[in-house]
Order: C-alpha cells, then sequence, then structure tokens
C-alpha cells in the first residue's frame, strides 16, 4: 500500500479504534482522554493527503474521476461491491473541517461534559463515531459504501441529542430519527435506481451519467436531490434542525451544523449533479427559486427569533440557501461558491453555538430578552459573539462573505430573467442576514445588564480560548485569502461541469 492509501485507512479507522478505547478504558476521564487523542491523530492524517500523484483531479477519456489518492478493494465480489476510498480538492477541505471540529468537541469535554444520562466518556465515543461516518461519506467512492457511511451518522447522533439535550430533547432526538430516515429511504431508492440501471456503483465509472438514459437520470436526480435536501436541510425539508440546534448539547450542536450538514451539499454536487447531469439541468431552475425562498423566509423567520440558539440554528437555513443557490446555476463560479460557503459556515456557525453554549452556561438561559448587557460585564464573550455575527452575516474579509457574493454572481451569470431575479432577491436576503445578527448584537451586548447577565464574571476559561481559537483564525484566514479552498477545487469543478449537458 503506499502512503496515501494507508492514510485514507487511518482517517476511517483511528476514530473508530478510539471511540472503542473510549468506551472500553477504565475511567470516565481516561475515556475521554483517549477519545480526544484518536481524534488528533485522526486529524493529523488528514493533512498529508492535499496533494498527491495523480495531480489535479480530472476526467479521463471516460471520462474518469482521478483522485490525489485511492484505495479499492473488493468488498463483496458477488455483488460488484467495492470498497473504495478516494480524496480530491472537493472533499478534501470538509475533511479537514470534520476532523478538526471532532478534535475540538472532544477536547472541550476534558473541560465541561454536558448534563444528561450518560458518561462524558460515552459522549466522546459517540462523537467519534459520528466522525466515522462524516468521513467515510466524503471519503467514499462507492455509491453503495456512501450509502453505508451516510446512514451510521443516524443513531450516535439522535442518542447525542436524546442523552445529553435539553428539556424537550427526546422529541426533538425523534423529529431529527424520523426525517432522517425518512431522506435515507429516498436516497436508498435513488441509489438502486442507479446501480441497477448501470450495472455498477463505483462513483468514477458512474459520473458524467455513465449512459444512464434522460427518463432515469431524472428519476435518479429526483430522489437523491430530496435525500440530501433532508441532510442539509434546504426548505422545506428543514423543520427538523431548530429543534434539534436548541436541545442538542453545544458539542452536538457544533457538529451537526459545522459538518453533518454538509454531508447534503456534498453528495448533492459529488452525486446527485455527478451521476445524474441531465437531471441537474432540467430541475435546476427548482432548485434556484428553493434556495432563494430558503434565504428569503430563513431570514424573517430568524428576526422574529427570541432564542439564540434557535436564531442560530434558523440562520443555517439561509446559509445553506446560498450554498443551494450556486449549486443550482451549474456554474464555476456557483459552484465554487458552495464549496467555499460550506466550509466558511461551519467554521463560524461552529464558533456561533460554542459561544451560545457558554453565554447560555454562565446566564443559565438562552432568551434574547434576558441577555442584555453582555459587554459591561463579560466583554472578553461579547467581543467574540460579535466577531462571530459579523462574518456570518458576510463582512469582507472574513469567511462568510465570499460564498453568498459568489452564488449572487453566479446568478448574475447564468443571465435570463429568472435568474437575475434570484440574484437580486438573494441579495435581498443577505440584507436580512445582515438585519437579524445587528438585531442578536444589540439585543445580547449593548444595553444595561439584565440580571442573568449582571453577574458573569469577565475572563474566559483556557479550554474555551483552547476550542475557540482555531476557528476564529480559519475564519480570518479563509477570509483574506480565499484560495486556501478555492485553488485545490479549480480543477474539480471544471472537470464536473465538462459533464453536465
Amino acid at each position: 500500500m503506499t502512503f496515501g492509501q494507508v492514510l485514507l485507512v487511518a482517517v476511517v479507522a483511528v476514530p473508530a479504534l478510539g471511540a472503542l478505547a473510549a468506551a472500553v478504558v477504565p475511567g470516565d476521564r481516561a475515556g475521554r482522554v483517549a477519545g480526544t487523542a484518536a481524534a488528533a491523530l485522526t486529524l493529523l492524517a488528514t493533512l498529508p493527503l492535499v496533494g498527491g500523484d495523480h495531480g489535479w483531479f480530472g476526467y479521463g477519456p471516460r471520462p474518469a474521476v482521478q483522485p490525489w489518492h485511492q484505495l479499492d478493494l473488493q468488498w463483496v465480489p458477488g455483488l460488484d461491491l467495492r470498497f473504495h476510498l478516494g480524496v480530491d480538492g472537493i472533499s478534501w477541505p470538509l475533511v479537514v473541517l470534520t476532523a478538526l471540529l471532532t478534535l475540538l468537541c472532544c477536547a472541550y469535554t476534558l473541560w465541561r461534559v454536558p448534563p444528561g444520562g450518560g458518561s462524558g466518556r460515552a459522549l466522546v465515543a459517540l462523537l467519534l463515531v459520528v466522525e466515522v461516518g462524516i468521513l467515510g461519506t466524503f471519503l467514499a467512492l462507492d455509491l453503495v459504501l456512501f450509502f453505508l457511511f451516510f446512514e451510521v451518522v443516524l443513531l450516535p447522533m439522535y442518542a447525542v441529542i436524546a442523552a445529553w439535550g435539553g428539556a424537550d430533547r427526546r422529541r426533538a432526538a425523534r423529529k431529527f430519527a424520523l426525517y432522517t430516515l425518512f431522506g435515507s429511504v429516498l436516497l436508498l431508492v435513488g441509489v438502486y435506481v442507479v446501480v441497477a440501471a448501470a450495472g455498477t456503483a463505483d462513483l468514477v465509472a458512474l459520473t458524467g451519467g455513465a449512459g444512464l438514459s434522460r427518463g432515469t437520470q431524472l428519476a435518479a436526480f429526483t430522489l437523491l436531490a430530496l435525500a440530501f435536501a433532508v441532510k442539509s436541510p434546504l426548505w422545506p425539508l428543514h423543520s427538523w434542525l431548530p429543534d434539534a440546534h436548541t436541545q442538542a448539547p453545544t458539542v452536538g450542536s457544533v457538529i451537526l451544523a459545522g459538518v453533518l450538514l454538509k454531508m447534503g451539499t456534498y453528495g448533492l454536487i459529488r452525486v446527485a449533479v455527478g451521476v445524474a447531469p441531465e437531471g441537474a439541468r432540467w430541475a435546476a431552475p427548482v432548485l434556484g427559486v428553493l434556495a432563494v425562498a430558503a434565504i428569503l423566509i430563513g431570514g424573517l423567520v430568524c428576526l422574529a427569533q427570541d432564542d439564540l440558539k434557535r436564531l442560530i440554528a434558523y440562520s443555517s437555513v439561509g446559509h445553506m440557501g446560498f450554498v443551494l443557490l450556486g449549486v443550482a446555476t451549474l456554474t464555476a463560479t456557483g459552484i465554487q461558491a458552495a464549496l467555499i460557503g460550506n466550509i466558511a459556515h461551519g467554521v463560524i456557525t461552529g464558533l456561533l453555538f460554542f459561544l451560545a453554549g457558554a453565554v447560555k452556561d454562565r446566564a443559565h438561559t438562552g432568551s434574547l430578552a434576558e441577555l442584555s448587557g453582555l459587554r459591561e460585564t463579560a466583554p472578553r464573550l461579547a467581543g467574540l459573539l460579535g466577531f462571530a455575527a459579523v462574518a456570518s452575516l458576510g463582512l469582507p474579509g472574513l469567511a462568510g462573505f465570499w460564498g453568498e457574493a459568489f452564488a449572487v454572481v453566479a446568478a448574475v451569470q447564468r443571465g435570463g430573467p429568472l435568474w437575475l431575479t434570484l440574484a437580486v432577491l438573494a441579495a435581498l436576503g443577505g440584507a436580512l442576514t445582515a438585519a437579524y445578527f445587528l438585531r442578536l448584537l444589540r439585543r445580547v451586548t449593548h444595553g444595561r445588564p439584565s440580571p442573568a447577565v449582571a453577574g458573569l464574571a469577565p475572563g474566559l476559561v483556557g479550554a474555551e480560548l483552547t476550542a475557540w481559537a482555531p476557528l476564529v483564525l480559519l475564519a480570518l484566514a479563509v477570509g483574506l485569502a480565499p484560495a486556501l479552498v478555492l485553488s485545490y477545487a479549480t480543477g474539480p469543478v471544471e472537470a464536473l461541469l465538462g459533464v453536465v449537458p
């Protein structure tokens, strides 16, 4: 095996072994330390995956995907299924982001374990199992393997919400599970339609349509897009998200918003558009309309929210709307906007949920009406919250700007009355984003300190700074140098669009 193949195996195997170690090592703290060490090794294994012997991702004469590194082994010979993993410029940034956020969440549990019905080491073990599923989804190049990794996430995330969540955690966990199972059924049927028609589950061979008829591609894209829309989630299949985010513990919300939602948008680009490009072209106008509806409705709902975590949760609906708008344009600018929007949202919203959890832990409330005057008593926490909010609203120079701006530009580039109208409405949605985040800051950080805020200590704990600092630095780095994400995806995006009719 080559070094790259060893790394691919390690990226999936190390967190799985870490979850086992966290569960069986004697002592709760020892289990959390073992799990955190495994998460750190996983992050270290993801970094050297960049580049490789194959150069840029591209298409051969078939066309065929050419990952930087890949591992292709026989898995189920009787069904012609293979254990096929690979990484390229589309998946690698998401792989690194997943490993980073999981490490930060595991490290956070060394300082604070949320109250609930389980031990800290059980929580760390579940987070690592979720990481296995997410990383496997981003690395899988076999459609059946992709589906299996996609499903690994469901039960452990359900357990995280149900065991360590808020007062209404069980209802939120059930809602998350039911919606996700609905999407899973659609995904399974979509996978069956593709594999039965093409005679292979290999995403390398399937990219570009693999000779699938137009009718098959339309049916497959509809099923796959709906399945991924549930996971993202995209309007109007989003209603599980606010409840899950609001009730989940802080680390659960960070993983859920930071990377779990990206499984849906990644699948939309890699699988739905790649396998059924004619279906993508056919459905593009509908996707564009739904994307702009998500942006506007998400912004309006956020303006009416009075709970801190619920507002941040609904903001994800709007941000994912910009990602979908970029994908719907089927242009190089739009797909790039979706990719950098995914990374920016993961970094910034992960930071926002860390900060929201810190505010709620200190003040024992998430109500905006009871959190005024935070900058008077806890100026450092208020300053970080202000930074994350302006990054999320798309301030130029910070990570959130590029995805939203490029999505609007891509719609303008697409041209025509429909896409120009969608571009204008999306830009108005960007203004709504600014409005509700500025309202959030005015309600929480300004004014006279409320009773819940008056007694807060001004300082921050070292564990908190350790967990938050990488996200602050990444929000700045990606905002100032978007090429950190976009340069790796230039070749893959151009190759992908080369197969879209």
